[in-house]
C-alpha cells in the first residue's frame, strides 16, 4: 500500500491537481460543493499533508530534534534518558508537536544531523545535551540561527538558551551526610571526564571533602562511561586497595547497582562495610536490597520544562536565557550506614 497523494484525489474527484491543492489549502479558485466534496474524499483516503514539504514552503514543522552521541545499546538501560525523553514527549505532545530521535558516532555526525534537519525544514528546533568542555557544537547551533536549549550548565552553553540544575548542591550534601555518618573515605565512581557536569560534580566533590576539615576525609575519583561494567570494574579496584574507601557514591544507578553487587561478590557486608550512593533514583535503585540510598529528582519534570523553553523560543515568546530546576535531593535507604570503627 502507498500513501495517498493529490493525485489520487483529484482522480476521485474528477478535478484537477491545483483544484484539489486550492481546495485543500482554503484558496479560492473551486466552488463550496467541488471543496466539500474533495475534502470528504481526501478524509476518506486518511490523505495527510507532507510535514517536511509544508516546512520547505515556509510552514512549521511541528517537530523538535534530538541526537544522541552514545551507543544505541545502552541508551535503552539508562534510566535518565528514558524519563528524561517521556517529560519532553509528554510537553511536546500537548502542543501537537513530535520528537525526531536519532543516535550519532560523534559530535561532528550530530552537527550534520542538526545542519540537515534544520536545512530541509524537518525541525523547527532541537535539544543539546551532554555538553564537553569547549564543546563546538555551540558555536555550530548559533551559527545555523535555529531555536536550541541545552540541557545542562550554562557555564558553558555561550549564547544558547539552558535548562539546568545545580548538582554541586546535591554533591555537598551526600558528602556532608556521608561525613556525619563518620565516613573518612569516600570514593566517587564518575562519568565521562570531558563532560561539563562530570567536571562540576568532580570539583564540588573535591571541596566539599576539603571542607569537612584539612585532612578529616580521604577522597578519590576515577572516571567510567557509565556502563555497569565499568562500574563494577572501577569498584573492584576500590574494594581491592589496601585502603579501601567506606563509601562510594556513582554517578548513576546502572553503575551503582554493579557496585552494590561486587561488594557482594567480595563477602562485604552492605552497609556494614560499605555504604553505597546512587545518583539517579529509577525504580532499579529501590528493588536492589538493600534498596540504594539515591539522589533523586523529577526527572520527566526537567525534561518538560527544557520542552516548554524551546516551544516558547520557537513560538517568538519572551524566554529566560537561563532557567534554573530544582536540584537533586538526597534519599537515604538501606544503602547506607555509619562508618566501623572511631570517628
Amino acid at each position: 500500500m502507498k500513501r495517498p497523494t493529490i493525485a489520487d484525489i483529484a482522480r476521485r474527484a474528477g478535478v484537477s491537481k491545483g483544484a484539489v491543492s486550492y481546495a485543500l489549502n482554503g484558496q479560492p479558485g473551486v466552488s463550496e460543493a467541488t471543496r466539500a466534496n474533495i475534502l470528504a474524499i481526501s478524509k476518506e483516503l486518511g490523505w495527510q499533508p507532507n510535514s517536511a514539504a509544508r516546512a520547505l514552503n515556509g510552514a512549521r514543522a511541528h517537530t523538535i530534534g534530538l541526537a544522541l552521541f552514545r551507543p544505541a545499546r545502552t541508551l535503552g538501560m539508562e534510566p535518565f534518558f528514558m524519563e528524561l525523553i517521556s517529560g519532553i514527549e509528554t510537553e511536546l505532545a500537548d502542543r501537537s508537536y513530535a520528537l525526531m530521535l536519532q543516535v550519532v558516532a560523534d559530535h561532528t555526525q550530530e552537527i550534520e544531523v542538526y545542519r540537515r534537519w534544520w536545512g530541509e525544514g524537518r525541525v523547527d528546533g532541537a535539544f543539546l545535551v551532554d555538553l564537553h568542555l569547549g564543546d563546538a557544537r555551540v558555536e555550530a547551533m548559533r551559527s545555523l540561527n535555529m531555536p536550541v536549549v541545552v540541557i545542562g550548565h550554562p557555564s558553558q552553553a555561550g549564547p544558547l538558551s539552558t535548562v539546568w540544575s545545580d548538582d554541586g548542591l546535591a554533591i555537598r550534601e551526600t558528602v556532608e551526610y556521608l561525613v556525619a555518618l563518620g565516613h573518612r573515605s569516600i570514593a566517587r565512581v564518575a562519568g565521562l571526564p570531558r563532560l561539563v557536569h562530570t567536571t562540576l560534580r568532580d570539583q564540588a566533590f573535591v571541596q566539599a571533602c576539603q571542607d569537612a576539615g584539612p585532612g578529616r576525609v580521604e577522597h578519590l575519583i576515577l572516571h567510567t562511561d557509565y556502563t555497569g561494567e565499568e562500574g563494577a570494574r572501577m569498584t573492584r579496584r576500590l574494594l581491592s586497595s589496601p585502603r579501601r574507601p567506606t563509601a562510594i557514591v556513582y554517578d548513576n544507578d546502572i553503575m551503582a547497582v554493579a557496585g552494590l553487587s561486587v561488594a557482594q561478590e567480595m563477602v562485604l557486608d552492605v552497609p556494614a562495610d560499605l555504604s553505597i550512593v546512587a545518583w539517579d533514583d529509577s525504580p532499579l535503585s529501590q528493588v536492589v536490597r538493600p534498596p540504594l540510598t539515591a539522589l533523586t529528582r523529577d526527572i520527566p519534570a526537567y525534561g518538560a520544562c527544557a520542552a516548554r523553553q524551546l516551544l516558547a523560543l520557537i513560538a517568538g515568546e519572551p524566554a529566560a536565557l537561563s532557567v534554573e530546576d530544582r536540584p537533586a535531593t538526597l534519599i537515604p535507604r538501606g544503602s547506607t550506614g555509619p562508618a566501623r570503627g572511631p570517628r
